[in-house]
């Protein structure tokens, strides 16, 4: 079974189709207890069932394997599992690590810019008031500064793409290892675009929910969608200039780290709405728009050689 591509180059349409079924029914099991429950999002389990839900894809990569196994022969090679040994490969792992880090950092201040957003870079009343809604806070701030504390979250940025990494990479290997890949017989284009549409529309049952658009729940699926389109150029372009999934996996972790960010340097009176907010929302996507403009301009996208 296979379809035709543009230039010619089949598409291995049984595979995809195996991938992206698998995928999109464990990650919409995992929403069901959600649904059912009607708690949504405060079910004591969600947090437990959604980390579960990120591994999706990476089950779907291993049924593929399972079931039709020359589909992704050399295995590591195919799903880009090794560390690539593409020369000034170094430069795209950097990238994914501080990059990524610096892009979601820059969200907040890029809203503040256009009169968006307000700051509060001295108190961090925002971020003192997030802290006194939790369990430990009072102990927090009787041992430390607000501003000590904000320090504290900014150092931890330095290890957290690497930890985050490990969460996910079940995304990564599915997305951009396996996927990405297999659809660029279309053109490099079409499958970071078609790749990022479907990561997107694999989130919408959590979505619909509220998750990381509690504003907007219906409205929040397109977004994430754009959202997942606009970053996947960014971390697809990592896996094909490298040939490696981990430098993805490293900047996907970048982005968990850095997502929460702006309520860190948030005025107390500014109601965060992540549909203008955050990297999740339309001000957050002006960086990363401009981050892909760039490489366009400087003729490393689309990735000569993708590997």
């Amino acid at each position: 079974m296979s379809l035709q591509a543009t230039d010619a180059k089949p598409i291995d349409a049984k595979a995809i189709c195996l991938f992206y079924g698998v995928t999109f029914a464990l990650g919409l099991s995992m929403s069901l207890p959600l649904w059912e429950s009607g708690q949504g999002l405060h079910l004591p389990t969600a947090r437990i069932l959604v980390t579960v839900m990120l591994f999706a894809p990476a089950v779907g990569v291993l049924m593929v394997r399972l079931l039709f196994p020359k589909s992704v022969a050399p295995f590591v090679q195919t799903t880009g599992l090794g560390i690539g040994r593409r020369p000034g490969s170094l430069g795209y792992w950097l990238f994914g690590w501080f990059g990524m880090t610096a892009i979601g950092l820059g969200a907040p201040f890029v809203g503040a810019l256009l009169g968006m957003f307000h700051l509060d870079l001295q108190s961090f009343s925002g971020y003192h008031h997030l802290l006194l809604q939790r369990p430990d806070g009072d102990a927090a701030l009787a041992r430390f500064s607000v501003q000590t504390l904000v320090l504290i979250q900014l150092g931890s940025l330095l290890i957290a793409p690497g930890i985050n990494a490990i969460f996910a990479f079940g995304e990564e290997w599915g997305w951009r290892g396996f996927l990405l890949p297999k659809l660029l017989p279309l053109g490099q284009w079409p499958a970071l675009i078609l790749t990022g549409t479907l990561w997107g529309i694999w989130y919408s049952p959590v979505v619909l929910l509220g998750y990381n658009y509690p504003l907007h729940p219906k409205f929040g699926v397109l977004l994430m969608t754009i959202f997942c389109v606009i970053f996947g150029v960014l971390l697809g372009w990592l896996r094909l200039a490298t040939g490696s999934v981990w430098p993805a996996a490293i900047g996907h972790g970048a982005l968990n780290a850095v997502g929460g960010f702006s309520y860190v340097v948030a005025d107390v009176n500014q109601t965060i709405d992540t549909a203008h907010f955050t990297i999740l929302g339309w001000t957050g996507w002006i960086l990363p728009l401009l981050v892909i403009l760039l490489l366009i301009v400087l003729k490393r996208l689309p990735v000569a050689e993708p590997r």
